[in-house]
């Protein structure tokens, strides 16, 4: 009888190996992470795509068992995250809160916020209130992670219980943590959105894509979230693939903008192709930025004798987002602008552009004209970046 005991705690009832272990932990986290990103974020909170429910109920239970997780109280938190993001209402920003804070603590923080009545109800709409949801689900997390550690220890023994600890920590690790603490604190940036969101890894595999955080608090409510084309975004494939056997459909990703080439005349189908695709307009300025930098830095070195670690900074700031500019910034600007006229310009009319797609209270006569004028000058300001900017600005459809 001990004998069976002891065999049973060593091996389970799989008797699987050490590898058969280490790919079952493998696929188990990954399912659980394609739970969060595909059915809890961008089905469930940004309803970028619907699900059938057979993967919706699926998901559901899965994460109920795995994590705990309970829909209403996932969606209404991220919807907060996104309304109040970087202020001290975001239940879990590292530019408030700091990185440690948000990294170690973030599952913390998510209990926090969950207690709150206010949150529930005012972001939690939507949300399922079924029969499940009611009885099974919501007040019995603790319910369903115990019964993923007796399935663990059936399987596997005594090893069961590292298998049963990695997943309660894989998605405070890596959602919690990583996307909500590192997704906002370093990175690289492919659009200028309005917060601090950047993209951790250009291969989103062992986050299911959400490593491309700023693609998606740029365009929040898409299914997709890799933009360019070295980007990899593991959670669309799976909703391809879903679409394809008809367990789901697409209903928004980022738009895509339409050129056509040889254009010149701007017209109304310009601005509106302008506005409509303002983050792709901003991304190629700062590549246009990049280039009048090139062609004015060895200037700057040499005869404006200005030091290399304040152009390494000023070259920082001609990115950022104008309006998000503190006053010290603004004081270096200045001096980089007493030194080139170029950049200057280029500075000065960037903030130009970006005031188009801000007056909302502009007719669209208005809104067409100062486009115009604004091309006009653009191609005749000498700078040749700003030039060929200008013109591909006009081939907008």
């Amino acid at each position: 009888m001990l004998d069976a005991v002891l065999d049973f705690l060593s091996n389970g009832l799989t008797r699987a190996s050490g590898w058969e272990v280490f790919f079952y932990a493998l696929a188990v986290t990954h399912i659980t992470i394609a739970g969060v990103t595909i059915y809890l974020h961008r089905c469930a909170t940004h309803r970028g795509l619907d699900l059938h429910p057979i993967p919706s109920h699926f998901f559901r239970f899965w994460l109920w068992l795995t994590s705990g997780m309970v829909t209403k109280e996932w969606v209404a938190i991220h919807r907060k995250h996104h309304a109040k993001c970087e202020t001290e209402e975001d239940p879990h920003s590292p530019v408030t809160r700091g990185i440690k804070k948000v990294f170690f603590e973030g599952a913390e923080l998510y209990r926090a916020e969950a207690k709150n009545m206010e949150t529930m109800e005012k972001y939690g709409y939507g949300t399922p209130d079924d029969w499940l949801e009611r009885h099974v689900y919501t007040g019995r997390s603790a319910t369903g992670i115990v019964l993923m550690l007796i399935i663990n220890v059936m399987l596997f023994g005594v090893i069961g219980v590292s298998v049963w600890a990695l997943q309660m920590a894989w998605i405070p690790i890596t959602a919690a943590g990583i996307i909500n603490g590192i997704g906002h604190y370093w990175g690289y940036r492919n659009f200028e959105c309005s917060d601090a969101a950047t993209n951790i890894f250009p291969i989103g595999i062992i986050i299911g894509g959400e490593e491309l955080h700023n693609n998606h608090h740029t365009f929040g409510t898409s299914a997709k979230l890799s933009s360019k084309w070295y980007e990899f975004d593991i959670g669309w494939m799976y909703i391809r693939i879903l679409e394809t056997v008809g367990l789901a459909k697409v209903k928004k990703v980022a738009p895509e903008p339409k050129f056509e080439h040889g254009k010149l005349h701007m017209d109304f189908n310009t601005l509106q192709s302008v506005i409509s695709n303002r983050y792709d307009v901003t991304a190629k300025y700062a590549k246009s930025l990049k280039l009048a930098w090139h062609d004015e830095v060895e200037h700057l070195k040499e005869k404006a004798k200005l030091e290399s670690s304040f152009l390494k900074s000023a070259k920082k700031l001609l990115h950022r987002e104008p309006a998000k500019l503190e006053a010290p910034h603004k004081e270096q600007l200045t001096e980089l602008f007493a030194h080139s006229t170029a950049l200057k310009t280029m500075h000065e009319m960037r903030v130009e552009l970006g005031a188009i797609w801000e007056r909302s209270h502009a007719s669209r006569d208005q809104l067409l004209h100062q486009l115009q004028d604004w091309c006009i000058r653009a191609e005749a300001s000498g700078i040749t970046a700003l030039r060929d900017f200008s013109l591909r600005l006009r081939s907008y459809a």
